[in-house]
């Protein structure tokens, strides 16, 4: 029977009109799937306009401190100590291990562009005969009126945004301009009778919350989003979502919402961005053997490949158990390789440092690794737009984070070490002769379960220098995340 060949549980993520992640497991140490990175000159994306990300604060005033970071390893009873560097190493804003096809119209191809033109007379003709209106059910007589027809909010043959629409029909079927056409009309109707642009502004609980959300940007400013399968090992959760026809149809419609909402946050310009970067938490996914689960997860597929073109910029498998991708490496031929050059899977001990590859840490929530807290109420004191500093602690060495300050001043900062397994102290050394190291943090052994990220904030009533100490005694290299700010008296 059809409905018994297992699936994975794709059913959170949605927002792809590729085929579910068949590739072979390895844990990643470089950007998985062999794709060319930006060539120079291209252009960059702007952030979104609808949730603009604020331009990252300055590290602190030049004239007000200045960063150094150390390393020290014992050799042979020696301490053998080097500068690593005498700035904050920020992240590099447009790495990116592949690449996005451009919506410029001037960087497509001759038999590109050709399409693309043809595709718009197609539209073009169907608006003029009301090809494109539709009943919004089937018994409904169909109104012979000029109808302004549009699709995620962008009208159809109205601005440059459409050539973003339409090459997104285009590429999903292989830029066949009458296949395309059909899949958009197809598209069309199915928005009409599905109700899309009344299911957008209907309140349908927040229940799912944790199972998927939007939280930040990726470095190339596409918003992300987070799946969380493990949520539904909660036998109430999973209940609600999948245990009868109308439950399934219920959560589907709260997820079509949900990507609705999503994609309403992309520009859709030429040069902006048109698509979303994935994140898929697989910690504590159910198995494959569920069948409400397949059932659901096949509805989903089918709906969102239909209606959902090449709305993915990247799909990253973080927390991946053996049996994920063990299941599906039997299939992995029938993949092309632009599906493949999406994925990116991660074992538990590299998730986090995955994810850094494409998030700042400042944008990747605290439970994955990162320095973002989400729905907080403890007002803190760093934001998402606050940068972060990455260092790599090297095996059996110690770092030192120095910041030298220069004027009188309050001084906040906020340091983990994903995983911990070390240990962390934080002093002022007065630049005074004769003065006494104050001690902030007493060095004191971390562990996992230790709370994620600590906060200090210090007075400096006298010139001199906080050293953030991390020893690292395991023979594993550790990611130390910092940040820090200045601030006066006044403030």
């Amino acid at each position: 029977m059809a409905d018994e060949t297992p699936n994975p549980p794709p059913v959170l993520a949605p927002l792809s009109s590729e085929e579910p992640p068949l590739a072979s497991y390895r844990e990643e140490e470089e950007p998985q799937p062999a794709v060319t990175e930006k060539e120079e000159g291209s252009q960059s994306q702007p952030n979104p306009v609808n949730e603009e990300i604020p331009p990252p604060p300055a590290v602190a005033t030049a004239a007000v401190v200045e960063v150094k970071t150390t390393s020290s390893i014992q050799e042979g009873g020696e301490v053998v100590t080097a500068v690593e560097s005498e700035k904050p190493k920020l992240i590099p804003q447009n790495l990116v291990s592949f690449k996005e096809e451009s919506n410029l119209v001037g960087d497509l191809s001759d038999s590109e562009r050709k399409a693309l033109q043809e595709l718009k007379q197609l539209v073009q003709e169907a608006l003029d005969t009301n090809q494109l209106t539709f009943p919004a059910q089937e018994n409904e007589a169909q109104e012979a009126t000029e109808v302004e027809i549009s699709i995620w909010g962008i009208p159809l043959l109205k601005d440059d945004r459409s050539d973003v629409i339409l090459l997104k029909f285009l590429r999903a079927r292989d830029f066949k301009v009458k296949d395309a056409f059909v899949m958009i009309r197809n598209t069309i109707k199915w928005r009409k009778q599905f109700g899309i642009d009344s299911v957008v502004h209907e309140d349908l609980g927040d229940e799912w919350d944790k199972v998927v959300f939007m939280h930040g940007f990726d470095r190339e400013g596409h918003p992300v989003c987070y799946n969380v399968y493990g949520e539904f090992q909660n036998k109430e959760v999973y209940r609600k979502a999948f245990s009868d026809e109308e439950k399934r149809a219920n959560f589907l419609k709260w997820r079509i919402q949900f990507l609705e909402k999503g994609i309403r946050k992309l520009d859709f310009y030429p040069s902006g961005v048109s698509t979303l970067f994935q994140v898929n938490d697989l910690k504590n996914s159910p198995g494959p053997g569920k069948r409400e689960l397949r059932l659901a997860t096949k509805q989903a597929l089918n709906l969102l490949q239909d209606n959902y073109p090449e709305f993915v910029a990247k799909q990253v498998f973080i927390n991946v158990p053996w049996w994920y991708l063990a299941f599906y490496t039997m299939i992995n031929p029938f993949l092309t390789q632009r599906t493949k050059s999406k994925f990116v899977f991660a074992g538990p001990s590299k998730s986090a440092e995955t994810l850094f590859k494409y998030i700042t840490p400042e944008q990747v929530p605290v439970q994955y690794g990162g320095l973002s807290v989400d729905y907080c109420d403890c007002d803190p004191e760093f934001s998402i737009s606050d940068p972060a500093t990455e260092v790599t602690v090297k095996p059996a060495t110690k770092q030192t984070v120095e910041i030298i300050i220069y004027e009188k001043c309050i001084i906040a900062w906020e340091l983990r070490v994903v995983g911990w397994e070390v240990s962390y102290g934080a002093e002022f050394m007065p630049n005074a002769e004769n003065a006494y190291t104050i001690v902030i943090q007493k060095t004191m052994r971390k562990v996992p379960t230790d709370e994620p990220v600590v906060s200090n904030t210090f007075k400096v009533d006298e010139l001199g220098k906080i050293l953030l100490t991390v020893d690292n005694p395991t023979s594993k290299k550790k990611k130390l995340l910092y940040r820090f700010k200045i601030k006066s008296f006044l403030d």
